[in-house]
């Protein structure tokens, strides 16, 4: 998954604008307990110095057909007043198609691997995918989330357990733990504003740090800094890890 902020356009929908930043699903698996965004981010975007930074489909198929090698999604929100594209690439889960999902990790923001809160063996293999998306990348490049679906399916002392191992795995892979139902919408919404938040402030704070290390050469070799200069939007299309909706 990538991320860009996008030209002021439609607004978005009301359940994709994010004003406060989003809690975790729990204190017990997450990448940070802060409730608040980053100071410098929050300067920024009332600025509008946000330089280059600018749920799937709301509906639950009954008749929904698996991936076949890689689909993908451009989601729109609005963060902290600032216009924000997630670009999601959905991989498929089934062991042919490996080789073809590699080369997608490659370069993502945030790593999204699924399994089924019923069937155990599915969480097992989420540690495979995981470590074969985060190979691709360097060391704490990328946000990494372990969702749990199917969440409607289980209750009381299943669920509990089912979480319980599921939380195990997340603090041994340094993700961040979702359980959520793609059936009754059950944290759905959450979840991805989670996503979209947490990915809008790192690519912030990476635009304001690599402008204020980019001097620019100006006549017989004095050097300036740029300072609140908007870089001109790149065009990016960024993949991602295994995907849960």
């Amino acid at each position: 998954m990538r991320s860009s902020l996008t030209p002021l356009g439609p607004s978005v929908s009301r359940d994709r604008v994010i004003s406060s930043f989003p809690k975790w699903y729990t204190p017990a698996a997450c990448l940070q307990l802060r409730e608040h965004f980053h100071g410098q981010v929050s300067t920024a975007c009332q600025r509008g110095n946000t330089g280059t930074v600018g749920f799937c489909k709301n509906v639950f198929d009954h008749d929904y057909k698996a991936t076949i090698g890689v689909d993908f999604e451009i989601e729109r929100f609005e963060v902290a007043g600032t216009p924000f594209s997630l670009q999601i690439w959905d991989t498929a889960g089934q062991e042919k198609f490996k080789c073809i999902a590699s080369a997608y990790y490659r370069g993502a923001q945030v790593i999204i691997t699924a399994f089924d809160l019923t069937d155990v063996q599915t969480l097992e293999h989420s540690r495979q995918w995981l470590e074969d998306a985060l190979r691709e990348n360097e060391p704490g490049a990328c946000f990494v989330f372990l969702v749990g679906t199917k969440k409607d399916l289980l209750s009381g002392a299943a669920c509990e357990q089912a979480e319980a191992e599921a939380v195990r795995l997340a603090n041994e892979m340094r993700a961040e733990y979702w359980s959520v139902s793609a059936k009754t919408g059950e944290n759905v919404k959450a979840f991805f504003s989670r996503v979209a938040a947490l990915a809008f402030e790192r690519s912030v704070l990476q635009d304001l740090e690599r402008r204020s290390n980019s001097p620019l050469q100006v006549g017989g070799g004095d050097v300036i800094r740029m300072e609140g200069r908007r870089p001109e939007t790149p065009d990016s299309r960024r993949p991602s890890g295994p995907s849960c909706c």
